[in-house]
């Protein structure tokens, strides 16, 4: 009885806690988006397409269409870890895609194929997003340090709003990051329907897988302005008090 009700006594205060809110609702959010994209990739993971085309296979037949002839289509380890690479002009399918059959594996790698156009195109917002990477992972490893710096140093307030900004370009990444990913599974579908792999019952199942994948990315956005308004909150408090 005492235990429930210490446990009582310390949660009741947290339900009007707006800190306690932002933080939950970032989880909430974060968990939702990674149970859908691996559920639905499941579901129609085991839905084979009718050419019995494999990622691989659906890899090359697209990017033979659209004259891409200089990239290089591997296995790599892990599931949903697919990813296109500009750097090295590699193609990295997961071991559910590579050699899967499904229409959820070639709908994936149609849609790193789609990264592979936009990168032959000079896509801008592609371009843009790589042009950030070096200025985001300076900032991603320098944030939460920066502002622990300043709460030992009796909540410096310099050092913490620096660490706020370089927290921010998370966010600014991940926003530039939407756009090229809805744009990579359009060209995507594209090909698919251009190139006949999926054939018009199948296409709405490839764009239900797409569109959970792309609902990562916008609940990664959602997640992030949360965490950067828990801060904002907690240190701008902070600073008004002082």
């Amino acid at each position: 009885a005492f235990s429930m009700y210490f446990l009582f006594a310390y949660l009741l205060p947290l339900l009007y806690d707006p800190y306690f809110w932002t933080i939950l609702i970032a989880i909430a959010i974060s968990s939702w988006a990674s149970m859908n994209v691996n559920s639905t990739f499941r579901r129609y993971g085991n839905v084979e397409n009718h050419n019995g085309i494999t990622g691989t296979e659906a890899a090359q037949i697209i990017m033979s269409s659209v004259g891409i002839n200089d990239v290089t289509i591997q296995p790599i380890a892990g599931s949903l870890t697919d990813n296109y690479n500009p750097q090295n002009k590699t193609l990295n399918l997961s071991e559910p895609v590579y050699n899967s059959t499904s229409v959820a594996a070639v709908g994936v790698a149609a849609h790193e194929v789609g990264h592979a156009i936009q990168d032959k195109v000079k896509y801008m917002p592609m371009s843009l997003r790589t042009a950030l990477v070096p200025i985001v992972n300076l900032g991603s490893n320098l944030a939460m340090p920066l502002i622990l710096l300043g709460i030992i140093f009796g909540l410096n307030q310099t050092l913490i709003r620096i660490g706020i900004i370089c927290f921010a370009t998370v966010l600014v990444f991940q926003l530039a990051t939407l756009p090229v990913e809805f744009n990579a599974s359009s060209r995507a579908l594209k090909q698919l329907r251009v190139t006949g792999i999926l054939n018009e019952d199948e296409l709405p199942m490839g764009r239900k897988v797409l569109r959970a994948a792309a609902l990562t990315y916008v609940a990664a956005v959602l997640s992030s302005f949360l965490q950067l308004f828990h801060l904002l909150l907690l240190f701008g408090n902070n600073n008004r008090n002082n």
